[in-house]
């Protein structure tokens, strides 16, 4: 039996592969081997044009044949062979039909691809693949092309079965089409294989643009499947691909339809609600015309479609519309009448139907039909209000230690009745009738709303100011609430409302009355000092309690003396040991008429003793140690203020001390601090927690709604809100103020650069590699662990190997660290000025004690935390009296808070503490109102180690201060291998 095949089929039969071939002509199949006839005819084809490979064209198709096996064939013409099917002649004579219809197809999707009459598309293959292929611009001088292609099909090209392997003979013209759109393809992905071609989607974002991206990959690779993308590309594909049907219509000159709906609004209370189908123009949504002028054929269904022949688009887009929404089963009841319609177009919904509507934008957008609403339909506000006055009228207005809140609902800023809004969500509308217009409710936030109002009515009918805070700010992050204040009368209602808008927005310098020194007060307060008098003055009148956060040195004591002095005791004030005598002092200095009792020590009071003198006394001075341990004592006694001196000691509160102080109970709670959050936000809570409670709320919810998203995401939103609810209760005022602070010299931070010697490098690349290796196999609180030690054995072996290795060894000419601190001393004794030298490690203060000694012949003292008070006292006043050597050594924990070392005009930090807001602390000893010359600080870091990069780190987090956000040493344990290995590895440079 023989068939007619055409050129350039792969034949195969009962599953043996036969030959390769290029000519018309009928072959015998019943004697076809692989030996036989086909074996020369290949061998022939083979010196005629070479060597075929297999999947050329690679259109499957199907012969059949009566009576016989069917025959799987493909076309299989090589792009190498292209430039050959074009040969009028060959050596065998002219090409057979086949093979010069084949030239004829590609010589026309050449054409076409030199005037770019090509387009790409993206189709989704049912096998749920996305594939991406060149195809031919329908042109009207391309369908007359096609149908003369068509034509001259030669019988053999005729004779192929359809492209999906079955079926029916296939339409010769769809045939003609999918050969031109396989070459035009074939061919566009080799003239632009060599290229960076990206498809030009203009106005594609986001995941769409990941899409794109991968299609256009696609369109170039041998390979049309796009490249696999996350799971939720799916939707990102098919925006691309209508984007590319639309350039494609419109490239064809045909109108770009869409259909919407649009509701109108009734004109009385009882009316429906009109729903209309449009059509508009993708390109442009102001040209559109309604269902009723596409029936009726208007001028501006005609305008929009551009021709006539182009109507059936508008009848059709408003069918499909018709279908769509009828199709959703929540919608489908609603525009029943449309089903059936011969030419659908108006309908009227009641206020439930339009409710429903206009809750279901979201889907209608995924049928591809958007929703036209009035805008007066947008949604509005529902928000609970709450009217604060005065439980007790206070002479000038103000509220007072309590405040009644009278709970109401409002929409729209109009104020609603509660069953007005409980009977439209019962009825499940979300359109309301407010004030003579119509509104429309987010059914979700009523109801939240309505919970929320029953809610405060019960909880909060009466509250005090700090609630009041925490309240509002709850309600306008999360509610859409809002608190106001009102009074019955005009006068009173204006005071209030102005102290409630202030109290909200915080409270500015300039709102503030100053204060001043009260009688029995021997001193003349600065200008913000007043201010600051003024501000804990004004908390008081309500009852409340704050945060004195001024720098350090800025006279924190003596403002709050002045604030003591006027008020009745007893005052209880908790600090430091190393404070204590500060206190002493400045209130015998400012306010002698006190009678000051310092609770500490182990003969201190005790039980009905300690009564007894409290009661004989205005102010107690203790400590945080002593207060943890006579807790249960101090808080029998009823203080009129609770003082909590370097509050930061406070900031985690599960300690005892921070237990201890919650416990004792005070008319004010004020605390001193320059360093309010020094490593977490949380500290910021605590602190807050014990002079306002409550304002937070609890420690769980602060971490969620504040401490995460600004620590984590940095979110300087919610940093502002949270600034504007702490700003009445925190004042804080910088050194670096010179409005303050005019008359205080300048402070000139620089780093003071060191090499590391041979030794300390040898030193510090051993730890890093034991580290790094550990690191890798270590995990939770045991990595950890290794992580800390080993950073912390890198800043010893910085300091001086010595300190490292703990061997009491020869200090000179080892360190390149101890070399520049050298040079540092050296300069200040020849300038015969005063310096503090800070470490945070007591063993390497006292090998520089030892340095000092040998290097200098200088006797240095050393402030630790194991120096007795009396002695410490001793220490300070020497060194300001300028007695004894130029420099006072002084751990940075022990000496880094209370102490006034004016005397001092440098500051050398030896090694730095990573957290910016100690540091600032320790320098301050020197720079703080007294000092008469600018203060020079030198920082010593070695070069190309971690300690430059977390010098870069410090950095870092003092351009956050702003936004008070802190992560603390901890976060430096949790670092991934990779990023430990970039912070500790040493850079080129680090040796000497």
């Amino acid at each position: 039996m023989s068939v007619p095949v055409t050129s350039a089929l792969q034949c195969g039969w009962s599953g043996r592969d036969l030959v390769t071939w290029w000519w018309d002509g009928r072959v015998d199949l019943s004697k076809a081997s692989a030996s036989g006839p086909t074996s020369r005819l290949y061998s022939e084809l083979v010196a005629q044009w070479g060597a075929v490979p297999p999947g050329g064209m690679g259109l499957r198709v199907r012969v059949a044949l009566p009576g016989d096996p069917v025959i799987v064939a493909g076309i299989a013409i090589p792009p190498s062979a292209w430039s050959a099917l074009r040969r009028t002649t060959t050596r065998r004579g002219p090409p057979s039909a086949s093979v010069a219809w084949c030239g004829q197809v590609v010589e026309l999707a050449e054409r076409l691809l030199a005037r770019g009459h090509v387009f790409p598309e993206l189709v989704a293959e049912p096998s749920r693949l996305w594939t991406a292929k060149w195809h031919a611009v329908r042109t009207e001088e391309l369908t007359e092309r096609v149908a003369a292609l068509t034509a001259r099909q030669p019988p053999a090209v005729r004779a192929l079965a359809p492209l999906d392997g079955g079926g029916p003979p296939s339409d010769p013209r769809a045939f003609t089409e999918a050969v031109l759109d396989w070459t035009v393809d074939h061919l566009a992905r080799s003239a632009l294989r060599t290229t960076r071609w990206t498809a030009p989607l203009k106005g594609v974002r986001g995941r769409e643009a990941t899409a794109a991206r991968a299609m256009s990959s696609a369109l170039v690779r041998a390979d049309s499947v796009v490249a696999a993308l996350k799971p939720d590309a799916e939707l990102a594909l098919t925006g691309v691909a209508d984007a590319l049907h639309l350039l494609r219509t419109r490239a064809l000159g045909q109108p770009v339809l869409a259909a919407r709906l649009r509701l109108g609004l009734p004109d009385d209370e009882g009316e429906d609600w009109p729903l209309t189908i449009e059509v508009y123009d993708r390109a442009d949504a102001s040209r559109w015309c309604t269902a009723d002028d596409v029936w009726a054929v208007t001028p501006l269904a005609l305008d929009l479609a551009g021709a006539e022949r182009h109507l059936p688009l508008l009848d059709a887009a408003v069918r499909q519309a018709a279908a769509r929404v009828h199709g959703d089963p929540f919608l489908g009841p609603f525009v029943a009448p449309w089903a059936d319609a011969p030419a659908p177009s108006r309908l009227v919904l009641d206020v439930v139907g339009a409710s429903t509507l206009l809750e279901r934008v979201t889907e209608l957008e995924d049928l591809g039909l958007p929703l036209h609403v009035p805008g007066q339909l947008l949604p509005v506000t529902t928000k609970v209000r709450g009217a604060a006055r005065p439980a007790a009228q206070e002479g000038d207005g103000r509220l007072g230690a309590k405040s009644l809140v009278a709970w109401s609902m409002v929409v729209d800023e109009h104020q609603i009745s509660d069953a007005t809004l409980e009977r439209a969500v019962a009825a499940g509308a979300s359109l309301l009738k407010v004030d003579g217009k119509w509104v429309r409710l987010d059914a979700t936030a009523a109801r939240k709303a309505l919970k929320e109002l029953a809610k405060h009515r019960r909880e909060h009918a009466e509250v005090d100011p700090a609630t009041l805070m925490r309240l509002a700010a709850e309600a306008a992050e999360h509610d859409g609430g809002e608190l106001v204040a009102s009074d019955t009368d005009e006068e009173s209602a204006e005071v209030a409302s102005s102290w409630v808008r202030a109290l909200l927005s915080g409270l500015p310098d300039a709102a503030l009355r100053e204060g001043h020194g009260p009688p029995g007060f021997e001193a003349t307060l600065r200008p913000y000092q007043r201010r600051g008098l003024g501000w804990l003055q004004f908390l008081a009148e309500l009852g409340l309690g704050g945060c004195l956060a001024d720098d350090m040195g800025l006279g924190k004591t003596p403002t709050t003396l002045a604030h003591l002095v006027a008020r009745p005791g007893p005052h209880l004030v908790v600090c430091p040991l190393s404070v204590v005598r500060n206190w002493q002092s400045e209130a015998a200095r400012f306010t002698p008429l006190l009678r000051v009792l310092v609770h500490h020590g182990n003969d201190r009071l005790r039980g009905p003793a300690l009564e007894r003198a409290v009661a004989q006394h205005d102010l107690v001075i203790s400590t945080y140690g002593l207060v943890a341990r006579d807790a249960q004592q101090l808080a029998h006694i009823p203080w009129s203020t609770l003082v909590l001196d370097e509050a930061q000691a406070v900031k985690n509160a599960h300690t005892k001390a921070a237990k201890a102080v919650r416990r004792i109970p005070a008319a004010q709670k004020l605390a001193l601090t320059g360093t309010p959050v020094e490593n977490r936000l949380g500290e910021l809570w605590a602190i807050l927690d014990v002079v306002v409670p409550g304002l937070l709320g609890s420690e769980t919810k602060f971490r969620d709604r504040w401490a995460t998203p600004i620590e984590r995401q940095q979110d300087l939103e919610v940093a502002a809100r949270l600034r504007t609810l702490t700003g009445p209760f925190v004042l804080r005022r910088t050194k670096a103020d010179k409005s303050l602070v005019p008359d205080l010299p300048d402070k000139v931070e620089q780093i003071a650069w060191a090499p590391l010697t041979k030794e300390q490098g040898a030193m510090y690349q051993a730890v890093v590699d034991e580290l790094l290796s550990a690191a890798e196999r270590a995990d939770g609180m045991q990595r950890r662990g290794l992580v800390l030690a080993a950073l912390t054995r890198l800043k010893q072996i910085c300091n001086h190997p010595a300190h490292a290795l703990r061997d009491g060894s020869r200090l000179a000419g080892r360190s390149g660290k101890l070399a520049r601190f050298d040079e540092l001393v050296t300069d200040l004794l020849e300038a015969e000025e005063r310096a503090l030298v800070f470490t945070q490690y007591r063993e390497m203060g006292e090998l520089l004690q030892r340095h000092l000694q040998e290097q200098f012949e200088l006797a240095v003292p050393f402030l630790h935390g194991g120096v007795p008070k009396a002695k410490r006292d001793r220490m300070v006043d020497h060194f300001q009296a300028g007695e004894g050597a130029p420099l006072l050594l002084v751990s940075l924990k022990a000496g880094g808070t209370g102490l006034n070392l004016t005397a001092a005009s440098r500051v050398v930090h030896y090694d730095r503490w990573w957290n910016p807001a100690v540091e600032d602390q320790a320098t301050d000893r020197a720079w703080r109102i007294g000092q008469q010359r600018s203060v020079f600080v030198h920082k010593l870091v070695c070069q190309g180690t971690l300690e430059e990069r977390i010098a870069q780190l410090i950095d870092d987090k003092r351009k956050l201060a702003g936004m008070v956000i802190g992560g603390g040493e901890a976060w430096l344990s949790e670092l991934s291998t990779d990023q430990l290995r970039d912070l500790v590895t040493l850079d080129n440079g680090a040796y000497g």
